[in-house]
């Protein structure tokens, strides 16, 4: 008897938590081929460049000893985890841009509507279905960087701010596919549009930050004699909002006061990365808000009242 009431307490708690929407969209991401090929080829090429730099770092610091430097695992760490927040930049926009377009072009958005799912459960679990298949992906590469740990030279806290902020990048730029996705009614340009900002995320705001900085150093350099470079150290809210350079101040401290061109008494309290999470935070919650709004058809009112 009370395993059957055990029972019961657990299908309970799972269709409060796992509504029918979030259920249909695991069985059909999980339990296909493509899946475990894409989980694969993901470790496949994580490993390959960890062994590649491990190689490549040997033969170049050390000749032919094969010996691996310990001095080198921090830098090998770094290296991995750009690789990895590249790989999450290139498969969160195909995992997220098609969701609700996809429903659409297979004319099955409309049928979905009319279920009881509200419009911010149908869109938060197309998101979190999604997400959950690239949070796999980060979380099966953890025995290769175990490899960082038998060295040395990485602290927990580190390895645990590095894997939360994947995840968080992984919900900005889905949160930003599902809008995309909700707004376009072709799956191949909310996808487009989905990689343009994400690219622009990644290298626009590199480059803009490069050219504001050149720019007003000449302005600067032209109007004084003397001058600090701390007078035009706003536009390091530019590189905040770069992914790269956030997780570059996660390992590295330093290079905040660097962008915004303070030190000693004028250091920022507030890191890249805090400032990052700040930023997009309120991105993330807008985008999920409008594709919320706009997932069903809007109607517009002519004159008499009719629609």
């Amino acid at each position: 008897m009370s395993q059957i009431q055990a029972g019961d307490g657990i299908r309970s708690w799972r269709s409060k938590l796992i509504n029918p929407v979030l259920d249909k969209e695991f069985r059909l991401r999980m339990r296909t081929p493509r899946s475990m090929w894409a989980l694969f080829f993901y470790l496949f090429v994580i490993g390959a460049m960890a062994f590649g730099f491990i190689y490549v770092t040997t033969e170049l610091s050390n000749g032919n000893s094969n010996t691996f430097d310990p001095n080198q695992s921090r830098l090998m760490f770094y290296f991995i985890s750009i690789v990895q927040l590249g790989l999450v930049a290139f498969m969160a926009p195909g995992l997220t841009a098609g969701v609700i377009s996809g429903e659409r072009e297979k004319q099955t958005l409309n049928l979905l509507l009319t279920t009881q799912q509200s419009s911010a459960t149908i869109v938060l679990s197309k998101l979190f279905s999604s997400l959950s298949f690239m949070l796999l992906l980060v979380v099966s590469t953890m025995p290769v960087y175990s490899v960082v740990f038998l060295y040395g030279g990485i602290s927990p806290k580190q390895m645990l701010l590095v894997f939360l902020f994947f995840i968080f990048v992984m919900v900005v730029i889905g949160s930003l596919g599902v809008l995309f996705s909700t707004l376009f009614k072709r799956t191949m340009v909310s996808v487009i549009v989905t990689y343009g900002v994400t690219l622009f995320m990644f290298v626009g705001t590199g480059f803009l930050y490069l050219l504001m900085n050149r720019i007003m150093d000449a302005i600067y350099r032209n109007s004084t004699n003397s001058y600090n470079p701390a007078d035009y150290g706003w536009i390091g809210h530019i590189v905040a909002s770069n992914p790269i350079a956030a997780i570059v101040s996660i390992f590295d401290t330093g290079i905040t006061n660097a962008v915004f061109n303070t030190s000693g008494a004028n250091a920022r309290s507030l890191e890249l990365w805090q400032e990052f999470l700040i930023i997009y935070s309120v991105v993330t919650v807008i985008a999920v808000l409008l594709a919320i709004r706009y997932i069903r058809p809007r109607y517009k009112r002519i004159r008499g009242g009719k629609v």
